[in-house]
């Protein structure tokens, strides 16, 4: 290993705050991810190939009959309070909160029937059949994030303070946060990779102002940002700047998918024909041109091109057609009134990325025939309580992680079992369908890939027929970086843990 130099303040640009916790075993929300991934390694990491590599598992075993996932666990592990790390901390976070209160967990770990512990460095997962994508799941930064039993245990998790001050295992500790500003976090000297990491400190910076964000790189005062904190319309710019480095590829593990979603509790949308006017109110070639100047790709289905192994085309297509959008609102009996309005409702964008902007390109197609829709916009928090536990909504926008299986990041958004107020980023839609749900959970036990692929295509047709969520585009990996900053390039991004990353003296 070659030796970088040690010490410095990496400074990251986060983007807007979410006041939703630091801690991603309970939330997904998507700064969280990217700041608790610092703070926790998972049991696995992986390659730019989704190959899983050792973290705080070392080695690991499958049984011939798919039953059960044996891991070895690190030795000389401890949490950032000293305690070890152990499998008992596995077991609790599995079968207490990874199950019970994540969106994707919910799902990812449905057949986990228990984790047995017969010494402290074995985790066994028993499963009550198949979880052929199981493996793939073992993250820190997404549903599989292990917490400290001995802090956790016998509270509501949801509400633990700990989720705001977390004891991790990572590379770098909690110092603090200052809500509105910012989160320092300082190097581990205990970590178990030493002499990693190179960094002294991490210091996230919320800054919800796009044109500060560019101009703080541009000036040196942030290190790190990526599209959350740069708007699309600065990246061209940026990029000419000989002190930076843009990067912009199609994302691979971790393929995000921007979506528009009814709440189907709302009587106007059991008509199907109103949730197909909207489907074709949307250009998506002006979406991806003009609002994610080219950093995206335009998608018909949940699950998107980037996983090919699973990706049909075989599904309903809804072309850009405000001719005919505004026809099956006839045909569904909402006529214009004196001031030529068919119907009012609301849309809450994600306050993220580009979605706001999103919604506006949305509420200016619909205003041309005869629907009025209301943007309001809120903090993270607010958006996320008002869509998925006071439900209190017509429409939203967001942009969520598809993969990299569709049992790990699309099954949430359809199967009627996901429809749990309190959740983030579930089935907020309360979208029911029986033989969709029999799909997925046959997806989530099937080991033949044949079959498997054959379940995932026939399931994407049933949604993009029956339309609760609209699937819009799969934007690019997006990250700007000073030269400055070390080891960060190639398919590197924000989600991980910077244990390797240094800054040049």
């Amino acid at each position: 290993m070659t030796a970088l130099p040690r010490g410095g303040t990496l400074v990251i640009g986060a983007g807007p705050e979410m006041h939703s916790g630091l801690t991603s075993a309970v939330t997904s929300a998507g700064t969280a991810q990217i700041i608790s991934a610092k703070l926790f390694d998972g049991l696995l990491s992986y390659d730019e190939h989704f190959g899983p590599q050792p973290q705080l598992a070392t080695s690991w075993d499958i049984a011939e009959d798919g039953l059960s996932l044996t891991l070895h666990l690190r030795r000389g592990v401890t949490w950032h309070d000293g305690k070890p790390f152990t499998s008992r901390d596995v077991a609790f976070s599995a079968m207490e909160v990874w199950k019970k209160y994540h969106s994707r967990g919910r799902t990812t770990f449905a057949n986990v029937v228990s984790v047995d512990t017969p010494d402290s460095l074995t985790a066994v997962l028993r499963l009550s059949q198949p979880a052929p994508y199981l493996l793939g799941a073992l993250t820190s930064s997404l549903e599989a994030q292990v917490i400290p039993e001995h802090i956790y245990a016998g509270t509501d998790v949801r509400t633990h303070p700990a989720n705001a001050a977390p004891i991790g295992t990572g590379p770098f500790r909690f110092v603090r946060w200052e809500p509105g500003d910012h989160v320092l976090l300082e190097r581990n000297p205990d970590y178990w990779d030493a002499p990693r990491p190179w960094l002294d400190k991490l210091l996230f910076r919320f800054i919800a102002d796009p044109a500060a964000t560019s101009s703080a790189l541009e000036n040196g005062e942030l290190h790190l940002a990526d599209d959350y904190g740069v708007s699309f319309p600065n990246i061209a710019r940026l990029s000419r700047d000989p002190n930076l480095v843009v990067t912009s590829h199609p994302s691979t593990y971790n393929t995000w998918v921007a979506a528009f979603e009814f709440n189907l509790d709302r009587p106007i949308f059991k008509d199907l024909r109103v949730r197909q006017a909207f489907a074709h109110a949307f250009d998506r070639d002006v979406i991806v041109k003009d609002i994610w100047h080219g950093h995206a790709e335009a998608t018909e289905t949940p699950i998107p091109p980037a996983f090919p192994a699973f990706h049909s085309d075989a599904v309903p297509r809804y072309a850009f057609d405000l001719a005919r959008a505004e026809a099956l609102l006839e045909a569904a009996g909402f006529k214009r009134d004196a001031l030529g309005v068919r119907l009012t409702l609301t849309a809450y964008p994600e306050p993220t990325g580009a979605l706001g902007v999103l919604a506006v390109h949305l509420r200016e197609n619909l205003r041309k025939i005869g629907v009025c829709v209301q943007i309001h916009t809120s903090d993270f928090g607010n958006f996320v309580d008002r869509t998925y536990t006071a439900r209190d909504f017509d429409t939203v926008f967001y942009s969520a992680n598809a993969g990299p299986d569709p049992a790990i990041g699309v099954q949430r958004f359809y199967w009627s079992k996901n429809f749990k107020r309190g959740v983030a980023f579930s089935n907020a839609s309360n979208y029911r369908n029986a033989e969709v749900d029999r799909l997925l959970e046959e997806g989530q036990t099937e080991t033949d890939p044949k079959r498997r692929r054959a379940i995932y295509a026939e399931f994407q047709r049933i949604v993009q027929t029956d339309l609760p969520r609209i699937p819009l585009l799969a934007p690019h990996t997006v990250t700007v970086a000073r030269c400055e900053v070390l080891n960060f390039g190639g398919n590197q991004v924000l989600l991980g843990n910077f244990s390797d990353l240094a800054l040049a003296r």
